[in-house]
């Protein structure tokens, strides 16, 4: 996205990438210019970084809105996938205005017909998938089928006006789509989807996802809403539409074949509401302690952001503490590979979903090996990592850079885009037995 937006220009507004609709690349584009600032590589980063802020701010009053209730609010707030997601320049925050901004209109304003286009229309011009977000709609204007057609021709209008290149450039557009699509189903396999090669639909966003982004306290709490639900036999027009339009909205996004954690983030109100629902039925006592111990998580995430990025952490130990010219292997495919600032070392980022170069030829001339991500060793059962870490390679760990630990969850455990991309753990090993390369094709 931010390449995409470092190249537009007001006498060339077509972005040239379609797996995301143009309306968040315009925004930041104009933003810059409005603040007098280029539209540069590095300010494009900071201003879709800038706006998923905002947009995440926005969503937390949109949800207190629906349910007005302080402990919900502090939970939105620790919420360490909701965190994470405000760091990123996505568009899963935006989405998740649309969405929390769609059910406050169905609730409240469900005849407001040219606000809920708009935002509609917003969301579908920054991704396509947004079209989900017009069930809640649906379901609260079900008697009104006509009011229901105007409204989804004027979001239609509206998607493509802050998205018109989807229509005026559609030969690449449906290129982009088609591509996406396949690689959602997994009729496309690519490296980056490996991990969900026989995972279970459904359950895997129960065991590698929710908990994570909840945190074990909000997740193991919100299960106890189930007994009260059922007790009160709450079915009210808001518990109706917040529950059909997520249930729908699992449904679909969580039988595709890929399943990153960013798919399920419109549905991550959904644990603090239900955790907050349980809390506030207790004492006082019991309340505080538990409504305690369910920020806990948010606020040891939280913290990693006051910290030095743990892969600069890794290039200054290995800066000070390595031999000049020493040989590095390390992997690709890690979002960036080590940043280095000159030439002190030589690093060979292997490519271990494409491999053209010899592997022992590599491990022969590496003086130590670095594991930049769980990326590879948790998705490709190789021989390689298991000798690596069992120390039949001939190479004993020097450091683990360990970035701020979930409480309870190892990290690495959780789907790999929880932490591949702002706090991988980084493991780095240096040889103390040399072998010849014959020696080594029979260790891999």
């Amino acid at each position: 996205m931010a390449s995409s937006l470092s190249q537009l220009s007001f006498q060339n507004p077509d972005p040239h990438f379609y797996a995301y609709g143009q309306f968040p690349l315009y925004l930041g584009y104009i933003s810059l210019k409005l603040v007098g600032l280029d539209n540069n590589f590095p300010n494009s980063i900071y201003i879709l970084r800038f706006w998923s802020a905002i947009f995440s701010i926005a969503s937390v009053y949109f949800f207190y809105q629906i349910y007005k209730n302080k402990i919900f609010l502090l939970f939105l707030i620790f919420t360490p996938g909701l965190i994470q997601l405000s760091h990123f320049g996505t568009t899963e925050s935006l989405l998740i205005l649309v969405f929390s901004i769609c059910l406050y209109l169905s609730i409240y304003y469900p005849k407001k017909f040219f606000i809920y286009s708009l935002v509609l229309g917003i969301g579908i011009a920054s991704k396509i998938s947004s079209l989900i977000f017009f069930v809640p709609f649906i379901i609260a204007n079900y008697k009104k089928p006509l009011l229901i057609i105007y409204t989804l021709i004027l979001t239609a209008l509206i998607a493509i006006i802050l998205s018109p290149y989807n229509l005026i450039n559609f030969a690449d557009f449906k290129s982009a789509m088609t591509y996406e699509t396949s690689v959602a189903n997994g009729s496309l396999p690519v490296f980056y989807t490996q991990q969900f090669k026989n995972s279970l639909p459904y359950i895997f966003q129960f065991t590698h996802v929710f908990p994570y982004i909840a945190g074990l306290p909000i997740f193991t709490i919100s299960f106890f809403a189930l007994f009260l639900i059922h007790k009160s036999c709450v079915l009210n027009h808001k518990s109706i539409i917040l529950a059909v339009s997520s249930i729908v909205y699992f449904i679909y996004f969580g039988q595709l074949y890929v399943k990153w954690t960013r798919f399920m983030s419109p549905l991550f109100f959904i644990f603090p509401l239900l955790a907050a629902i349980v809390i506030s039925h207790q004492n006082k006592y019991l309340k505080n302690f538990l409504t305690l111990i369910s920020i806990i998580p948010g606020v040891i995430f939280f913290s990693q952001y006051f910290a030095t990025d743990i892969r600069l952490q890794a290039l200054s130990w290995m800066s000070s503490n390595l031999p000049v010219q020493s040989h590095i292997l390390s992997e690709s495919g890690n979002v960036v590979n080590l940043p280095l600032q000159n030439n002190s070392f030589s690093i060979n980022n292997y490519d271990f979903y494409n491999p053209v170069e010899n592997l022992a030829s590599a491990i022969h001339q590496a003086d130590y090996i670095l594991v930049p991500s769980r990326r590879v060793f948790k998705n490709y059962d190789l021989k390689y990592h298991q000798s690596l870490f069992n120390g039949s390679l001939g190479f004993t760990p020097v450091h683990i850079f360990s970035p701020v630990k979930d409480l309870l969850l190892n990290q690495e455990n959780a789907e790999e885009t929880w932490s591949v991309f702002d706090r991988p753990t980084i493991r780095l090993y240096q040889k103390n037995i040399l072998f010849t390369s014959d020696e080594y094709s029979s260790k891999i």
